[in-house]
């Protein structure tokens, strides 16, 4: 596999874990869960997911043709509580990666050093992709966050559970020898 294929290969399965990450998270949350906020300067669940949908639509949709700024997105309502069910944000959240994961499946090894431009500002493709992955791996580990919070004993870990860490690593190093 080319050097290119490789990255396309990889960074989809990057973008596809931190959707999982925050698959499981929805998945442990009842409706109330969805707009708890610490205060006035903190986002909900509901919000963050508004404002990821925002953002992958507006970035992915004609990905290497367009700013991914779009003049139809509207950014300050991305972050006012619109979203009521659990439903509604689980139906908004798969919009936005769909989104994503059919514009990523249609880049090439070839587009990567292509320019393309994020609010007038030239980016690499290469550069967009971790940047946008960064950005989305920031939010989701703020709505894994936010559900520790509201799940506290009920919380099912996403990760090795403490204490568990020995016991993890030779299951690995079995697994793989």
């Amino acid at each position: 596999m080319e050097m290119q294929e490789e990255y396309l290969h990889v960074v989809r399965k990057r973008f596809q874990s931190v959707k999982e990450l925050g698959d499981k998270t929805i998945n442990q949350l009842a409706e109330e869960h969805i707009h708890w906020s610490l205060n006035e300067a903190s986002n909900s669940i509901a919000v963050i997911v508004k404002h990821l949908h925002g953002n992958m639509v507006s970035r992915w949709t004609n990905f290497l043709t367009s700013d991914g700024e779009k003049p139809t997105r509207d950014r300050d309502h991305e972050f006012e509580e619109t979203i009521y069910s659990l439903q509604e944000l689980r139906n908004t959240w798969e919009n936005g990666w769909k989104v994503l994961f059919q514009a990523l499946h249609e880049v090439s090894g070839d587009d990567l050093l292509k320019t393309i431009l994020i609010r007038s500002e030239e980016h690499t493709v290469i550069d967009a992709i971790e940047r946008q992955l960064a950005h989305y791996a920031y939010h989701v580990g703020q709505i894994v966050y936010i559900g520790k919070q509201v799940k506290g004993e009920d919380w099912e870990t996403l990760s090795i559970p403490r204490g568990e860490s020995e016991a993890y690593l030779e299951e690995m190093r079995r697994k793989y020898k």
